[in-house]
């Protein structure tokens, strides 16, 4: 047995986390380069696959350089130390960058001009016409807003802010010394970075890059010197935050403390221009310190999140997908407020193919209700601007007991979070910052509510953050229910959170960091001494990330022993699909379309008892063991019916789905005599059919025609 259990563990059948999310971000970039998809939706697909690169470098690449400057050398799950990942990263990503731009010159910059945008690559390229409204650009809206730095005896190398654009040049004094100077100049994040130019051409927009019209113009900044060469060029720095909450006396000030230093941490990657002079990248390899393996020379203008406001240009409408409008959800479609409906069964809520404005109205609801005597609520991530704190503060002036927990610790949300959490303390919200050393990753809302028949608990749990913005994107289930042991378990939640301690026993919900893992090692045990003994065995989960020794080991396990596992992972996925004598019954599908796959699903056939469960944790080490994540069960015979339905689509998938091979790699299905399915697009279509379902079942007549009498004079 013990040998059985080394091939379940060993590190050549695991694939490293990060390797595993650069293949995710080749699958992102995947649809960029098909020319199936509309042109301006390719654009999109591009720009997130560079944002996806830059917070993988800020965060996770930096978090490797600071166990490699910590000499901590013990290998991951697939056996790599720090320095052979941060090895083998970059020359995944050099490659990966060498496709982006491939993609952009090659493919989209061709194609674009045919659909009536020129994309000015060079301002040499400019026509006379072009450049005079370039040259008049410059002076009086840009440079007003720069600030040249040049680099002498009395001023040192200027510190660089993380992610900014900025270009470096060498001078020579007009009055005759030979010696080069260095200098440079910030490309200003408050103006727009794609400029439209005047086009005689009937039909045809140009447009043209801030940095290009500001190289165009660099001797006007600086006036006593020759320009001998500039080139652009962007600095990636650690952003990993490192706070010893132990020690922090105010977690809030010293988030905000390590804010400011995100924008100052060690450099990690420097992006330059092909073309760049050997001279000037030198001195910024020197004074960034920065190695050689962390410079990207780009054959293109740095920096394509660009592409996400060229995405947004005018005129162009019929090169993008319709806008999907999400839509009523058929149980709420009636006169009753919120809490009624909630009172005739659970409701299960599917964004964005369902509106999230249920979610919000229950807020909203509850802040005005005089019935509601507190709502409890934990916030990840929240828009920039959220009716759902405007909400919650709304209820705390109406005298109800509001308790907020505001996770300050949300990666690149924490400053957005500190300024909600204040505007909730002033408001008269009790406010919980987390907790020491776990962030609370759950989502959960708990209203309190005085009766006629005594006080009921409705809740509200997801499997995505309360932000109405991206519920527009993200796939993403919720769940409304007045369940008596639903309620009972929300209030031990939040009495968790506050400070009091964890209850005897839970009824239905199932708390990480508390056991959590252990019921899903527990469930995954239960279908393999089923399918030993020959009972049907089935799991099906779906999630964001997979990457958990232990789970996959069990999960190994389980596949000897004849459990059937299909598995959608959207984006890193540590374990090996299809291996014979290993993972033979796995099958890992990964959907990247229009919505980003957000929710986790989690299906165990239990000999013919389906359970079913969502949740808001992948299985990651840090979701099971560092964070607060709540998974719920899905009891209604007809929901469980219904999820289950949502899952046979996806798995069905042959358009957006990609399938694990096992060499670690991903293709998409065989589509050659087959139907396409597009499981985005049906569900949209189911959505639209429950509504209009819902609408005869209420109005019968609707769909009748009256003809109108006619006047016959």
């Amino acid at each position: 047995m013990a040998d059985i259990n080394e091939i379940y563990y060993n590190p050549e059948n695991y694939v490293n986390r990060e390797l595993s999310w650069i293949e995710f971000n080749y699958r992102v970039l995947s649809e960029a380069r098909d020319k199936n998809i509309p042109l301006f939706e390719r654009l999109k697909f591009l720009s997130i696959t560079a944002s996806n690169l830059d917070e993988f470098y800020m965060v996770r690449v930096a978090s490797l350089k600071d166990m490699v400057h910590a000499k901590y050398t013990k290998p991951d799950i697939a056996g790599l130390k720090p320095s052979d990942q941060l090895e083998k990263i970059s020359e995944k990503t050099h490659e990966l960058v060498a496709v982006q731009y491939s993609t952009y010159n090659r493919s989209l910059l061709p194609a674009l001009k045919q659909n009536g945008l020129r994309v000015i690559i060079n301002h040499e390229d400019l026509s006379e016409e072009e450049g005079s409204y370039a040259d008049r650009y410059f002076e009086r809206d840009v440079y007003p807003v720069l600030t040249p730095m040049a680099v002498d005896s009395s001023r040192p190398f200027p510190l660089i802010r993380n992610k900014t654009l900025n270009i470096a040049a060498l001078l020579k004094k007009k009055s005759g010394e030979e010696e080069l100077e260095f200098a440079m100049v910030q490309v200003p994040s408050v103006l727009p970075r794609i400029v439209k130019l005047p086009s005689k051409e009937k039909g045809m927009q140009a447009v043209i890059l801030l940095e290009q019209i500001i190289e165009r113009n660099m001797e006007r900044l600086f006036l006593n010197y020759n320009v001998i060469t500039s080139s652009p060029f962007r600095v990636m720095r650690n952003a990993d935050l490192t706070i010893d909450e132990e020690e922090a006396v105010d977690l809030l000030e010293e988030i905000q403390k390590q804010l400011k230093k995100r924008q100052w941490g060690e450099a990690i990657r420097l992006e330059v221009e092909e073309k760049m002079d050997k001279q000037l990248l030198k001195i910024l390899k020197r004074e960034l310190n920065i190695s050689s393996s962390d410079i990207f020379s780009i054959p293109g203008p740095l920096d394509l999140t660009f592409l996400m406001k060229m995405y947004g240009l005018e005129g162009f409408d019929h090169l993008k997908e319709v806008p999907y409008v999400p839509q009523q959800v058929p149980r709420l479609m009636n006169e009753d407020d919120i809490f009624t409906n909630i009172r005739k069964g659970d409701i299960l809520l599917h964004h964005p193919y369902e509106t999230f404005d249920p979610v919000v109205n229950f807020v909203k609801e509850a802040a005005k209700d005089p019935e509601v005597l507190a709502i409890k609520q934990t916030l990840y991530r929240v828009s920039g601007n959220s009716p759902i704190v405007a909400a919650l503060a709304e209820a705390a002036d109406n005298r109800k007991q509001v308790s907020v927990l505001v996770e300050l610790k949300a990666r690149f949300d924490e400053e957005n979070n500190i300024n909600w959490a204040k505007k909730l303390e002033k408001a008269g919200c009790h406010v919980i910052y987390g907790l020491v050393g776990l962030k609370t990753h759950s989502k959960i809302t708990l209203v309190v509510r005085r009766e006629e028949d005594g006080i009921r608990r409705y809740v509200h749990l997801g499997t995505g953050n309360y932000n109405d913005s991206t519920a527009k994107l993200y796939t993403d289930f919720g769940l409304m229910t007045c369940n008596p042991q639903i309620g009972e378990d929300a209030t031990a939640v939040f009495n968790m959170l506050s400070g009091y301690s964890e209850p005897l026993h839970w009824n239905k919900l199932v708390m990480a960091p508390i056991w959590l893992r252990a019921r899903f090692l527990k469930m995954i045990r239960r279908e393999m001494k089923n399918a030993r003994s020959e009972k049907p065995a089935h799991i099906i989960a779906k999630m964001n990330s997979l990457c958990d020794k232990e789970i996959i080991a069990a999960l190994y396990e389980a596949s000897c022993s004849g459990v059937k596992i299909q598995l959608i992972v959207r984006g890193i996925c540590s374990l090996k699909a299809g291996v014979p004598g290993l993972s033979e019954n796995i099958s890992v599908h990964s959907i990247v379309g229009n919505f980003l796959e957000h929710a986790r699903i989690f299906y165990f056939e239990n000999d013919g008892s389906p359970e079913v469960y969502l949740g808001s944790a992948d299985w990651m080490p840090r979701n099971l063991d560092r964070r607060v994540e709540i998974m719920f069960p899905v009891e209604e015979e007809a929901l469980k019916e219904r999820i289950i339905n949502i899952l046979k689509i996806q798995l069905e998938d042959n358009v957006k789905a990609h399938i694990l091979l096992p060499d670690g790699t991903y293709e998409k299905p065989d589509k050659r005599g087959r139907v396409q399915r597009n499981s985005q697009e049906e569900l949209c279509r189911e959505a639209e059919r429950s509504v209009n379902a819902e609408l005869k079942k209420s109005n019968p007549q609707a769909s009748r025609v009256f003809v109108p009498t006619e006047s016959q004079n």
